[in-house]
């Protein structure tokens, strides 16, 4: 089971704050990848140039990092301070 987190602009924009899938793929890569293709808002926020980040386990993530069986995947925008 992979628990999946979307915040801020995203979550509004993809209209969900979690989701559960019940096989994780086996990378970030493939999540992604996965999520881009149910087209729409979501292959406009996540493919392409969109500018996102990503962690697993509250521990930054790389595109092609390995998901772990019963991972928390956060997938949010890049934060700026000021």
């Amino acid at each position: 089971m992979l628990t999946i987190l979307y915040f801020a602009r995203l979550r509004d924009v993809l209209g969900c704050a979690s989701e559960t899938l019940a096989t994780p793929p086996a990378t970030v890569r493939d999540l992604i990848a996965l999520l881009v293709a149910r087209g729409g808002v979501w292959q406009a926020e996540l493919g392409g140039s969109r500018v996102f980040r990503m962690a697993i386990n509250q521990e930054m993530a790389q595109l092609d990092d390995a998901i772990p069986a019963g991972a928390e995947v956060a997938i949010f925008p890049p934060v700026t301070g000021g």
